[in-house]
């Protein structure tokens, strides 16, 4: 199992753990709000470059 498919099963069972614990709003928050503050966390020069590795893989 590779490491991007071990984040991603992680990802999702803590997905369901916080879906069945927290009410869905709270767990919806968590769920969304995570990975905006990690971007937010970013340099500016950073940001530039994930939106040009995103844009250049979509672009395949």
């Amino acid at each position: 199992m590779s490491n991007n498919a071990k984040i991603a099963a992680g990802g999702v069972a803590a997905g369901l753990v916080l879906w069945i614990w927290l009410p869905w709003w709270a767990a919806l928050l968590v769920i969304l709000g995570v990975p905006a503050a990690a971007y937010l966390a970013l340099d500016p020069s950073q940001r530039r470059r994930l939106r040009r590795v995103t844009r250049k893989e979509l672009g395949r």
